[in-house]
């Protein structure tokens, strides 16, 4: 019997490679952005119980952002340790203390917590500083850190900050992990159904926490905890369950699959040897130099930019919604399903179509204006809750879409230790934008009692993000020998 050919068993290799690793990380997707972002749904109740506490619109802003904080200190060394030591060991250990940190958060209004009261300590001094830039008055961070609630405004902070510590490392760890299985001529597609997790949460988050804020609706349900107890409670334990799954579950690196026949781990690993070899034909960079290649800095910037739309939306729509037509707690969660369905369709025609062109530049920038289109219009849908959520979900869709495209443009002139690091360097920097957008958000509805201002300034973020991906610098590879495997931005 004659041997396979090396194209069917790397076709195999492809196939069995999506369908082993894929669902395991899109699982554990979706659970980070629903403990990343309930807070967004929590927060309906959280103002009614801990209003009078200072749980003002600024320090609720403020809150969500922080997150980010924490998140910006360890990406880059988790894309680093992903790339040079092992994503299975890493992932476990994001995962198993994110979600031990989530559930932590249902009892920010409690009298301990020494780790939380520490840090809640540092970060009210952070919030003191911002509100030295964005000024006092009725509300503001000075009157809620000083006021008879500030112990437990600071752990509020404190328990976003270490969430964001966390949880730091997963998403460019997975960008990373990734390129250790997938050729280039796959990766947008594979990056496509990966992020789909973020859209998906956003449909089935809403309804699970609006039944999850059911419990103790009239009072204190289970161990004395109200509904918004639960909502942090709850969604924290699946994290720490699918670590221990993952560690047991996930391979570092082709070499290691036993999944895998020695003939598709050879195909496999030659693909992406091939690609490797072209790589660093086009220039070998240090991690140092990839960090401050203006390519780099120019992504990160943009990617910056998006997020602060990004973030200031999924989390504060839910009070958006709820400011402008008062809409009872169910009908806001089921509202909430609707825009990240165009977002999860969005980012599966870009990247199917990125992967089948060979284009990024204009499948990342092109969905980004779109977005900013949307945005600037959302304020004057006023009035019409059905061009609201309209509004939304063209902005999301232009949020999401860019996502797969973007994500493989680092690796088009990096090789692959400065690609991870750059990675991290792009997924931190930009992700302050998560602390940027809602605080921008809280603090300009607070001082003009209207979401239309910052709307527009958001807006104008997108644009200008769109404006520096679409002029960033071509890089063309397209080798005689193996067209399938040629890119270009």
């Amino acid at each position: 019997m004659p041997s396979e050919s090396p194209v069917s068993a790397l076709d195999r290799a492809r196939s069995k490679a999506y369908w082993r690793l894929l669902p395991l990380l899109f699982i554990c997707y979706v659970v980070a952005y629903v403990d990343r972002t309930n807070v967004g749904f929590a927060k309906l109740r959280m103002e009614e119980d801990l209003g009078p506490l200072g749980f003002s619109e600024k320090v609720f802003g403020f809150g969500m952002g922080v997150f980010f904080v924490g998140y910006l200190l360890l990406e880059i060394p988790g894309s680093v340790l992903v790339e040079r030591w092992s994503a299975r060991k890493w992932i476990f250990r994001i995962m198993v203390s994110w979600g031990i940190v989530a559930s932590m958060t249902a009892f920010v209004h409690q009298r301990f917590g020494v780790a939380t009261d520490v840090v809640g300590s540092a970060m009210n001094a952070v919030g003191r500083a911002l509100e030295a830039t964005v000024g006092g008055g009725e509300g503001s961070y000075a009157e809620s850190l000083q006021g008879p609630g500030a112990a437990f405004v600071g752990q509020f902070f404190g328990a976003r900050f270490l969430l964001g510590l966390a949880e730091a490392g997963f998403f460019p760890g997975v960008v990373v992990y990734l390129s250790h299985w997938f050729p280039r001529r796959d990766r947008s597609r594979a990056l496509a159904w990966f992020l789909i997790a973020a859209p998906l949460s956003q449909i089935i988050g809403p309804p699970i926490c609006n039944q999850m804020m059911r419990i103790g609706g009239d009072g204190p349900g289970p161990w004395g905890l109200v509904g918004w107890q639960w909502v942090f409670l709850l969604w924290g334990i699946p994290a720490v369950l699918l670590g221990f799954v993952v560690l047991a579950y996930l391979t570092d690196r082709p070499a290691q699959a036993g999944w895998l026949t020695p003939e598709e781990r050879e195909a496999l690993q030659a693909e992406l040897d091939a690609e490797k070899a072209m790589a660093a034909t086009a220039g070998h960079f240090t991690i140092a130099q990839a960090l401050a290649h203006p390519r780099v800095l120019l992504l990160a910037l943009a990617f910056f930019l998006c997020t602060c739309g990004n973030y200031a939306v999924e989390m504060q729509m839910p009070s958006i919604i709820k400011n402008w037509y008062d809409f009872s707690q169910d009908r806001i969660a089921y509202l909430l399903m609707i825009p990240p369905i165009g977002s999860l369709l969005g980012q599966l025609f870009v990247g199917w179509n990125s992967d089948r062109t060979g284009e990024r530049r204009w499948h990342a920038s092109t969905p980004i204006l779109l977005g900013a289109c949307a945005m600037a219009l959302i304020p004057l849908s006023q009035g019409n809750p059905w061009l609201t959520v309209l509004g939304f979900t063209i902005a999301l869709v232009g949020f999401k879409a860019y996502l797969p495209a973007f994500w493989t443009i680092p690796g088009m002139f990096l090789t692959e230790s400065a690609a991870a690091a750059s990675i991290g360097l792009i997924n931190s920097v930009a992700n302050l934008g998560g602390w940027v957008g809602p605080t921008l958000v809280g603090v300009l509805k607070q001082n003009t009692n209207s979401y239309d201002t910052a709307l527009w300034i958001l807006a104008g973020f997108m644009v200008a993000a769109a404006t520096i991906i679409a002029n960033i610098g071509v890089v063309r590879r397209v080798p005689a020998a193996k067209p399938a495997v040629a890119a270009e931005l």
